[in-house]
């Protein structure tokens, strides 16, 4: 079984290594990833962040220094949710591909503002890096 995919993306004027060094640092989610996390700390070598569902738990797999920044978060009741994301080298700059898979149950009103939420993540990220 598969979902149906949507590709978000943003070209950002910084070479992939700063964008990779800065999205891909669990520390810096809430200042771009609103839709995420509104706060984050690393307790027992787990990165867990403030979600309006409450407390997740945020891993990046890796590897991260190759532009994979693939995140997977675990919700509260147990269910993680792998959520795809790459830097790639765009020119002398980078785009960041963040898919997103719209899941069992989602409405379309739903999958739509979960697309518009990443789409103001990945705004927020390149405002951020290209200041």
């Amino acid at each position: 079984m598969t979902w149906p995919a949507l590709h978000l993306s943003r070209p950002i004027g910084r070479p992939p290594s700063e964008v990779i060094a800065f999205a891909g640092d669990p520390a810096n989610l809430p200042r771009w990833a609103a839709g995420l996390s509104t706060g984050i700390r690393h307790e027992g070598g787990r990165w867990l962040a403030d979600s309006p569902m409450g407390d997740i738990e945020v891993a990046f797999p890796g590897p991260v220094e190759a532009g994979i920044l693939d995140h997977d978060v675990t919700l509260p009741d147990g269910t993680v949710v792998h959520n795809p994301m790459r830097v790639l080298r765009n020119d002398d700059g980078s785009e960041v591909v963040f898919t997103l898979y719209r899941r069992d149950g989602v409405t379309d009103a739903e999958f739509a503002e979960d697309a518009a939420a990443i789409e103001a993540d990945l705004e927020s990220l390149r405002t951020i890096l290209e200041a």
